[in-house]
């Protein structure tokens, strides 16, 4: 079972380092701003309090917040793997393949478009944003890119 575990937390700890990277290599690139984990530290501070926020820029700040920004980041690129991992089945561990990952990654896009962006003010799929498109084509194809970080690190670690 501590196997079973290891290697989940693994492949969404391995996916999300990639999606990482792609986020560098975009900005290097092509100027694409990097992210910008605070204000996603913020709205998880104030979860205990609001889901929804109008602007997250307005909600009090916290000593914390890109730290936690940042971890929460990972720890939803863990709980990604874990849940990969348990909707695959384990014999996907020994025998990956990227269908069950690009599914995850596809899927998980929903996340961010009907909670975190709503929640920071910025709308159901980045609404509010002077570039709801680009913003939902970026999401698409880092959110592939981390599918196969799901995939790579699963085939690494087999």
């Amino acid at each position: 079972m501590f196997d079973i575990v290891w290697r989940s937390v693994a492949i969404g700890m391995g996916a999300t380092v990639l999606m990482d990277l792609w986020a560098i290599f975009l900005h290097k690139a092509f100027g694409q701003p990097r992210p910008n984990w605070g204000p996603v530290g913020r709205w998880v501070w104030h979860l205990r309090d609001k889901v929804f926020h109008d602007d997250i820029g307005d909600a009090a700040p916290y000593a914390h917040e890109v730290a936690l920004g940042w971890a929460f980041h990972y720890l939803v690129g863990i709980a990604y793997g874990i849940i990969l991992v348990a909707l695959a089945g384990t014999a996907w561990l020994a025998a990956p393949t990227f269908l069950p990952a690009f599914i995850l990654g596809i899927v998980t896009v929903g996340a961010g478009w009907f909670l975190l962006a709503p929640g920071m003010g910025a709308g159901w799929a980045a609404s509010k944003r002077p570039n709801p498109m680009q913003i939902r084509a970026l999401n698409l194809v880092s959110h592939t890119v981390f599918a196969f970080g799901l995939y790579g690190t699963a085939l690494l670690i087999r």
